[in-house]
């Protein structure tokens, strides 16, 4: 299709199957009905290209956008609605004040609850134990503006259709079923997280999500693996796929965004 912005414009992305900042872009584009170029990276190998691309920071996912890269998830979301003013779907609500909430969760996601995950996927014992106390504790807000707050009463974070906030936190929140698999906990009770539990299970049967999102098999394994090598149980870098959840950072697993 011609893009709209301009019909020599082109889009390149660069991410890594696993990632879930990756799957940030692969939904805003499709939700946009954008077509793109994609480059699958082998992060234990990156590319002269990735690293051309991103030469700070050297992660994925990087948008290339008429020649010029576009680096972190957060800011090419933003760069999609701004560059594209006239797409029909946009990611970001139109009012200032819930385009303020929007990003506000969307950077407590990624500094936050996303690390707080990460410390149970990456422990094991009374570690363990403690860092899923942290990580209910801070659900528990999420859960409580779904309830009480700005998005209570809504479908979606954007209301009647998944928009920027959904992006970011359910790219990502798709890992909970398998972490609790891995690791052996429990994270999501539908007793206690009823409105996130339900928001959650709606995100993922959207035909959208379905056709980005790798099989919960797929995940799986590569979730043992990468678990093993958290522990201290395997070789290898940990960021040789994807970070697991949106903001993770354990071990190598930070090196992606």
């Amino acid at each position: 299709m011609e893009i709209e912005n301009s019909s020599s414009s082109s889009l390149k992305l660069f991410g890594s199957w696993a990632s879930s900042y990756t799957h940030r872009i692969q939904l805003a584009l499709k939700l946009k009905n954008l077509t793109f170029d994609y480059i699958e990276e082998d992060l234990s190998h990156k590319s002269p290209a990735l690293l051309l691309h991103n030469p700070i920071y050297q992660k994925v996912p990087v948008l290339v956008a008429d020649g010029r890269p576009i680096p972190e998830s957060l800011l090419i979301l933003h760069f999609l609605d701004e560059y594209f003013p006239h797409n029909p779907r946009q990611l970001l609500p139109k009012s200032p004040h819930d385009r303020a909430a929007a990003r506000f969760w969307a950077h407590f996601t990624d500094d936050r609850l996303g690390p707080a995950v990460a410390a149970v996927f990456a422990s094991s014992g009374d570690t363990q134990v403690a860092a899923v106390d942290r990580f209910r504790s801070e659900l528990r807000l999420v859960e409580a503006e779904l309830t009480d707050g700005v998005f209570a009463g809504r479908r979606f974070f954007s209301g009647d259709q998944i928009g920027f906030l959904d992006i970011v936190l359910g790219c990502g929140s798709y890992w909970l079923a398998v972490f609790e698999e891995v690791a052996e906990v429990k994270l999501v009770d539908a007793g206690v997280f009823p409105r996130f539990h339900a928001w959650l299970r709606d995100f993922e049967e959207q035909d959208e999500v379905k056709a980005i999102i790798p099989s919960f098999g797929k995940l799986l394994g590569y979730a043992r693996g990468l678990r093993k090598i958290l522990l201290g149980g395997g070789g290898g870098e940990a960021d040789n796929g994807g970070g697991a959840v949106a903001g993770v950072e354990a071990g190598d697993m930070g090196k992606l965004q």
